[in-house]
Protein backbone atom coordinates (compact mmCIF):
# COMPACT_ATOMS: atom_id res chain seq x y z
CA UNK A 1 0.00 0.00 0.00
CA UNK A 2 1.35 3.38 -1.00
CA UNK A 3 0.57 6.39 1.16
CA UNK A 4 2.05 9.74 2.15
CA UNK A 5 1.82 12.08 5.12
CA UNK A 6 1.14 15.60 3.79
CA UNK A 7 0.88 18.99 5.47
CA UNK A 8 -1.92 21.41 4.65
CA UNK A 9 -2.93 24.41 6.74
CA UNK A 10 -0.51 23.52 9.53
CA UNK A 11 -2.07 20.07 10.00
CA UNK A 12 -0.93 16.63 8.87
CA UNK A 13 -3.04 14.19 6.89
CA UNK A 14 -2.57 10.62 5.68
CA UNK A 15 -3.10 10.55 1.90
CA UNK A 16 -3.76 7.11 0.41
CA UNK A 17 -4.03 6.72 -3.37
CA UNK A 18 -7.68 6.46 -4.43
CA UNK A 19 -9.22 7.60 -1.15
CA UNK A 20 -10.55 11.00 -0.03
CA UNK A 21 -9.15 13.28 2.68
CA UNK A 22 -10.80 16.28 4.32
CA UNK A 23 -8.55 19.31 4.80
CA UNK A 24 -9.30 22.85 5.99
CA UNK A 25 -11.06 25.03 3.42
CA UNK A 26 -8.86 25.78 0.39
CA UNK A 27 -9.58 28.68 -2.02
CA UNK A 28 -9.94 26.48 -5.13
CA UNK A 29 -12.94 25.56 -7.28
CA UNK A 30 -14.64 22.17 -7.25
CA UNK A 31 -13.33 19.81 -9.93
CA UNK A 32 -9.93 21.47 -10.22
CA UNK A 33 -6.68 19.60 -9.71
CA UNK A 34 -4.27 20.41 -6.92
CA UNK A 35 -0.70 19.40 -6.08
CA UNK A 36 0.28 19.12 -2.41
CA UNK A 37 4.03 19.80 -2.26
CA UNK A 38 4.60 19.61 1.51
CA UNK A 39 5.15 15.85 1.85
CA UNK A 40 6.61 14.77 5.20
CA UNK A 41 6.83 11.01 4.65
CA UNK A 42 6.23 8.49 1.86
CA UNK A 43 5.64 4.76 2.38
CA UNK A 44 5.70 2.42 -0.62
CA UNK A 45 5.55 -1.16 0.63
CA UNK A 46 8.80 -1.72 2.52
CA UNK A 47 10.42 1.48 1.24
CA UNK A 48 10.04 4.43 3.65
CA UNK A 49 11.25 7.99 2.95
CA UNK A 50 11.22 10.55 5.75
CA UNK A 51 11.95 14.22 5.02
CA UNK A 52 13.88 16.84 6.96
CA UNK A 53 11.33 18.49 7.12
CA UNK A 54 9.99 17.66 3.62
CA UNK A 55 10.75 14.87 1.18
CA UNK A 56 12.24 16.36 -1.98
CA UNK A 57 10.88 15.66 -5.48
CA UNK A 58 7.63 14.14 -4.21
CA UNK A 59 4.16 15.56 -4.74
CA UNK A 60 0.63 14.36 -4.14
CA UNK A 61 -1.87 15.04 -6.94
CA UNK A 62 -5.47 15.49 -5.82
CA UNK A 63 -8.80 16.60 -7.26
CA UNK A 64 -11.20 18.83 -5.32
CA UNK A 65 -14.42 16.85 -4.85
CA UNK A 66 -16.52 19.31 -2.86
CA UNK A 67 -16.59 21.93 -0.12
CA UNK A 68 -18.45 20.73 2.96
CA UNK A 69 -19.30 21.81 6.49
CA UNK A 70 -18.33 19.74 9.50
CA UNK A 71 -20.57 18.83 12.42
CA UNK A 72 -22.02 21.59 14.56
CA UNK A 73 -20.15 22.21 17.80
CA UNK A 74 -21.94 23.80 20.74
CA UNK A 75 -19.94 26.20 22.92
CA UNK A 76 -21.68 26.87 26.24
CA UNK A 77 -20.19 29.23 28.82
CA UNK A 78 -21.71 29.17 32.29
CA UNK A 79 -20.87 30.95 35.53
CA UNK A 80 -22.76 29.68 38.54
CA UNK A 81 -24.61 32.17 40.81
CA UNK A 82 -24.02 35.06 38.36
CA UNK A 83 -26.76 34.53 35.73
CA UNK A 84 -24.22 34.28 32.92
CA UNK A 85 -25.16 31.74 30.26
CA UNK A 86 -23.80 32.12 26.71
CA UNK A 87 -24.60 29.53 24.06
CA UNK A 88 -22.98 29.74 20.62
CA UNK A 89 -22.38 27.28 17.82
CA UNK A 90 -19.68 26.73 15.22
CA UNK A 91 -19.36 24.71 12.01
CA UNK A 92 -15.92 24.31 10.46
CA UNK A 93 -15.65 24.38 6.65
CA UNK A 94 -13.65 21.65 4.91
CA UNK A 95 -12.52 20.77 1.40
CA UNK A 96 -12.80 17.11 0.40
CA UNK A 97 -9.89 16.03 -1.82
CA UNK A 98 -9.71 12.79 -3.82
CA UNK A 99 -6.07 11.64 -3.89
CA UNK A 100 -5.22 10.65 -7.47
CA UNK A 101 -1.54 9.78 -7.30
CA UNK A 102 1.62 10.03 -5.25
CA UNK A 103 4.44 10.81 -7.64
CA UNK A 104 8.13 10.34 -6.90
CA UNK A 105 10.21 12.20 -9.47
Amino acid sequence: MKYAIVESGGKQYKAVEGSPIEVDLLPVEEGSELALENVLMVVDGDKISVGTPYVKKVSVKATVSEHIKGPKLIVFKYRPKKRIRVKTGHRQKFTRLMVDSISME
